[in-house]
């Protein structure tokens, strides 16, 4: 029987540390295959903060550094300036980009920084212990909002992709999502692209990922990429922004 699918060469083969029906695993495998199929893997550097991906360079098989809380994009700047050549980009959760990274985030999308940053969102802080995230919707409980999150207290949820787009240095904004195999397919060429406009020096270019988080979400995984599709999504529609 011919073999048709195999593990990435940009994926170390370990075993996972990821909660059941976490969406980074499949968030990896398909930034592995990316650069692979680009054939940049003696080039690519990876920026990974705190956060529950903190350890990403375990499952990537090529050079990654970690980050302190919120500084991916600062790092990934410094490096991509000494280092034009390579490819960089980050890694980086809701709490991470959004939140404590705000301003290296905002300020690096306006210099318009040739670099690729991938955005989980998964509505919640996953590494710390499930409080309030700057995504997280109206009336969802969290550790830090236990009756639910709401406008007049806590404000509404962050939407940094529409934020960014508005920014003229920007040039490639999409939010895609995991909760089916056919958003997975949309997400790996979203990741593609935001990777081809580094190599083609085009500018700064995310891509926002809507990622199940089972365990925080106090929910089995099949309920948790559900709620993605019918609540999530509708909070933060899919497709491109910019």
């Amino acid at each position: 029987m011919k073999k048709i699918f195999s593990r990435s060469e940009s994926l170390r083969d370990v075993s996972t540390h990821y909660c059941p029906g976490c969406g980074h695993g499949i968030a990896h495998r398909l930034l592995a295959q990316t650069v692979d199929d680009l054939g940049i893997r003696e080039k690519v550097i990876g920026v990974a903060p705190v956060g529950c991906a903190v350890v990403a360079y375990d499952y990537w098989n090529f050079d990654c550094c970690e980050a302190a809380h919120g500084r991916a994009l600062a790092v990934a700047t410094a490096i991509k300036r000494v280092r034009p050549e390579n490819i960089v980009f980050t890694y980086q959760g809701d709490g991470d980009l959004a939140a404590i990274g705000t301003n290296e985030t905002i300020h690096a999308a306006n210099r318009g920084e040739n670099l690729t940053v991938i955005f989980i969102n998964n509505a919640v802080y996953g590494m710390t212990g499930g409080q309030m995230a700057p995504t997280t919707l109206l009336g969802q409980k969290t550790a830090t909002s236990p009756r639910g999150r709401s406008a007049d207290k806590e404000g509404y949820p962050l939407k940094i992709s529409e934020l960014l787009a508005q920014l003229p240095a920007v040039k490639y904004i999409e939010r895609v999502s995991l909760h089916s195999p056919q958003e997975v397919l949309k997400a790996q060429k979203a990741i593609k692209q935001a990777f081809q406009n580094q190599i083609d020096n085009i500018g700064f270019s995310l891509v926002e990922i809507l990622s199940p988080c089972p365990t925080y979400w106090e929910m089995p995984p099949n309920k948790a990429v559900e709620w993605i599709r019918d609540v999530m999504s509708k909070e933060f529609p899919l497709g491109r922004i910019k």
